[in-house]
């Protein structure tokens, strides 16, 4: 989802000093839709790893969950001679009744106590980054806890106690298909049929890359295929630099220059910066800048053999500026898609400044040493853990960790036109923040009749709550002691919001309250190297589990782990609008069956399926261009 409001100034931040490349302000929309590693403290969850603390990381307490419906209403007897008798013979459901609701109430108050304190504590500790300013209204003050199913919260609350001490029933550990571990990935092979890279180049094609970390990871391989398309070589990328994230990463500070030049060699030629005739060039004097209003949206090859080819081979050079979504996946020639996924899944590889810290993150989540997989051999390079044959036995311990991706950040939130149960405070709140981040949306609104929040509902479009989240995964059978990482933005209506997921899950981790402030020190305002911590630790779970099945950071984890996870690497997907529909009989729904349409239609999405034409290649590799199939 983009940013709709007054145009926002990108700036291309350029490596070489030396070089007299210019180009003008240009006025582009940031796309705020997956850059969700800013540098604000979540300010939610909290640590239980044996009692480390890792450092002084400032951490809210959230556990407990409060119940209107909590107090205990015992009826009247009307056998009044009996009462006796049935009190002896009821005394120890009685005794068990009184001691929940006894370590409930204690429960709350500590929580309360404790989340107060830590409020205080970590207000003043806050690092500014430029969005704080328009959230302190939520950031600084304590709201009330909302519930919007509170009875199933409750079923939920019962249903996990009792599945305590029972064998799991469903292993959502585990694929449920065997079929997915006959798929193997094969993008870096060598065909015969391959054409290899033209012996002479019609010139060099420029990417200037808007968005956030998986917006520019896209934009990267669609470059590289772009660029084989036209015979042309690649200077290597660069990101624009937006007002809204402040980040002025750029692709040496994220990804390993050299190895990417390397792995994609015999396909097409890369060099770091255009040769000196080109570089004091005004590109959009001599007519070679294109914006991303200069190309229509999922374009195809025909398109840029057109209109860009032929300005290429007269320029000799073109730039392209934004390049977000520019390129369709089909029709695509196979070689182009072979590439494609070779670029993504093979060629960029994180550097060993963000490979060290993300495994430092996993580590911390497992408590132990694990046997590496391909996943974690990807993602880590050389800082995978490593462990001896010896020690084999007993790294394989109980400690796994599920990964949660939840899109629940204000914009998002504000755009949707949902209602989320917080009252006319809350609704005036999201109003105010349209009026001034989505001008586009507001007057659209008042040309035309809008949606009414329960129809969108219906249809799917609303974000799931972190409420909502919770229920899923209780309905799938994960215990309370499950350890989750939070992966995301700033949670909208933050400790309020999470109230009902850490009553269900207190075990929740992120990467701020797992790494210590000084090993998070070299990150901080650098909200693109941050998500690439959150993409480690999500890509490598034992189970990630996704709000948004549309989300940038969604659609490529997922992918990497139908790459390199052989079969063995999940991933649960809500259908919103079937979840929606079971949610709505939240007053009448029995838990079990609660329980049983829930995991049919995770179980759904599980089922293993080819790429279907047009679907993303990122999210879905398993295509014969991409990975192989064994029989």
């Amino acid at each position: 989802m983009r940013k709709q409001g007054s145009p926002r100034c990108a700036r291309l931040i350029s490596q070489n000093t030396n070089s007299v490349f210019r180009t003008k302000d240009y006025h582009i929309r940031s796309s705020t839709s997956d850059s969700f590693g800013t540098t604000t403290d979540p300010s939610i969850g909290r640590r239980i790893l044996g009692g480390d603390n890792y450092g002084n990381s400032k951490v809210v307490l959230l556990h407990g969950l409060k119940d209107d419906s909590g107090k205990l209403n015992p009826c009247k007897g009307v056998y009044v001679g009996k009462k006796h008798t049935w009190f002896r013979r009821n005394v120890k459901s009685i005794a068990f009744m009184l001691l929940m609701v006894f370590l409930f109430l204690l429960d709350s108050l500590m929580v309360s106590l404790f989340a107060s304190i830590n409020l205080q504590g970590s207000s003043t500790s806050r690092i500014s980054n430029g969005r704080e300013e328009d959230r302190a209204a939520y950031t600084r003050e304590e709201r009330p806890t909302v519930h919007m199913y509170g009875r199933l919260l409750n079923l939920a609350t019962s249903a996990l106690a009792e599945e305590e001490f029972k064998q799991d029933r469903l292993n959502f550990w585990e694929e449920p298909y065997h079929q997915a571990s006959k798929w193997k990935p094969c993008a870096d092979k060598k065909y015969p049929t391959n054409l290899g890279k033209p012996a002479e180049s019609n010139g060099y094609i420029m990417v200037s890359a808007n968005g956030g970390l998986n917006q520019q990871r896209v934009a990267i391989c669609n470059a590289v295929v772009v660029a084989s398309l036209l015979n042309a070589t690649l200077v290597l990328p660069k990101f624009l630099y937006s007002n809204v994230w402040k980040d002025p990463s750029q692709f040496g500070d994220i990804y390993q220059e050299d190895y990417f030049m390397r792995i994609l060699k015999d396909d097409l030629d890369i060099v770091k910066e255009l040769p000196p005739h080109l570089m004091s060039l005004d590109m959009e004097a001599i007519g070679s800048l294109i914006t991303d209003s200069d190309i229509v949206k999922e374009a195809k090859p025909d398109n840029y053999l057109s209109s860009v080819l032929p300005l290429l081979l007269e320029k000799r050079v073109v730039h392209f500026l934004g390049f977000g979504n520019r390129l369709g996946f089909d029709p695509l020639p196979p070689h182009l898609q072979r590439l494609r996924c070779k670029c993504n899944f093979h060629a960029l590889k994180f550097v060993p400044k963000i490979q060290e810290v993300g495994s430092l993150l996993v580590k911390r989540i497992r408590k132990y040493y694990a046997a590496p997989r391909q996943l974690d051999k990807q993602l880590l390079g050389d800082f995978a853990p490593r462990i001896s044959s010896k020690q084999h036995n007993v790294a394989r311990g109980t400690s796994r960790y599920l990964a949660l991706h939840l899109r629940f950040e204000e914009d998002m939130v504000a755009y949707s036109l949902c209602d989320f149960g917080g009252g006319e405070n809350e609704n005036n709140e999201l109003q105010a923040y349209r009026e001034v981040h989505f001008p586009l949306l507001i007057e659209r609104l008042r040309n035309s009749k809008p949606v009414s929040p329960v129809e969108l509902r219906k249809l799917g479009r609303c974000p799931l709550t972190p409420e909502e989240a919770a229920l899923v995964l209780a309905a799938l059978g994960f215990k309370p002691e499950t350890y989750i990482y939070l992966a995301g933005s700033h949670i909208y209506g933050g400790n309020s919001r999470m109230h009902p997921f850490t009553g269900l899950y207190p075990n929740l981790v992120t990467k701020e309250t797992l790494l210590t402030p000084g090993e998070l020190a070299p990150f901080r305002n650098f909200s693109s190297q941050l998500a690439a911590l959150d993409f480690i630790a999500c890509a490598t779970s034992d189970v990630f589990a996704m709000t948004d099945s549309g989300s940038q950071l969604s659609s490529l984890v997922s992918g990497f782990r139908t790459y390199y996870g052989d079969g063995h690497a999940p991933t649960l997907r809500p259908n919103k609008k079937r979840l929606a529909a079971i949610l709505a009989e939240n007053r009448t729904i029995g838990w079990n069956t609660f329980e049983d349409r829930v995991r049919k239609m995770i179980e759904e999405g599980q089922r293993v399926r080819v790429r279907g034409s047009g679907r993303s290649i990122y999210r879905q590799p398993r295509c014969s261009e991409c990975m192989c199939r064994s029989q």
